[in-house]
């Protein structure tokens, strides 16, 4: 119950603080959202993409689900809730920009590599759309310690959300006409740096303001 009362602690704060001084953005908000950023993230606890990039209600349209993945483009497929919320997100709300928001020591994706996940109802499956990221890992690099095999597999797993974004038509469709762009970032909690995919090298390198606003090019 402590854990409990600390939230609702926070939301006072958040009432007497946040809503009550800023009471124009939140009747703006009262009609309607308009974020120009869709963001892919992981559900870990440690990764709050809003706070990470200082982003404001209304900014950003956020899909969180374990180890940040976005699965290949399926018609029909049986409650498909990120499938739902990029649809929504791109075709509804018309987003500019998809980021695919990965990050270190990602648990669904250490399971992943540790074969653990197999032993799982639900979590073995939906990881298992980043078996291509630990298969070119595995061949690549098969003699490095596992903690460098991790992190080589969740940038990679990046790079696979983001092939599978482009699988999707109407988001393929978009990027071609350059209404839509795709980024891949990843989070380094350790020295709380930030990462993007540049395709020019084929490398995560630090983001800064003059990289902030690159796309990666999947067409």
């Amino acid at each position: 119950m402590q854990d409990i009362q600390k939230f609702i602690a926070g939301f006072k704060r958040f009432q007497e603080k946040y809503f009550n001084e800023d009471l124009a953005l939140f009747e703006k908000l009262r009609h309607g959202q308009h974020p120009k950023a869709l963001i892919v993230a992981c559900a870990d606890s440690r990764v709050d993409p809003t706070l990470l990039m200082g982003a404001e209600p209304g900014d950003v349209f956020v899909v969180r689900n374990v180890a940040n993945l976005v699965p290949p483009y399926e018609p029909g497929g049986s409650f498909a809730s990120v499938p739902a919320a990029l649809e929504f997100g791109v075709l509804s709300l018309q987003v500019e920009h998809i980021i695919v928001l990965g990050h270190a020591q990602c648990g669904g994706i250490h399971a992943l590599m540790q074969g653990t996940s197999a032993d799982s109802e639900f979590i073995g499956k939906w990881v298992g759309i980043a078996q291509p990221a630990r298969e070119r890992v595995l061949a690549e690099l098969p003699s490095k310690p596992p903690a460098l095999q991790a992190r080589a597999c969740e940038q990679a797993a990046i790079l696979v959300s983001l092939e599978n974004l482009m699988s999707y038509p109407w988001i393929a469709h978009r990027v071609v006409l350059g209404e839509l762009h795709l980024h891949g970032w990843y989070f380094d909690i350790g020295p709380g740096a930030l990462l993007h995919y540049n395709p020019a090298n084929n490398a995560f390198e630090p983001i800064g303001a003059d990289t902030a606003a690159a796309s990666v090019n999947m067409v």
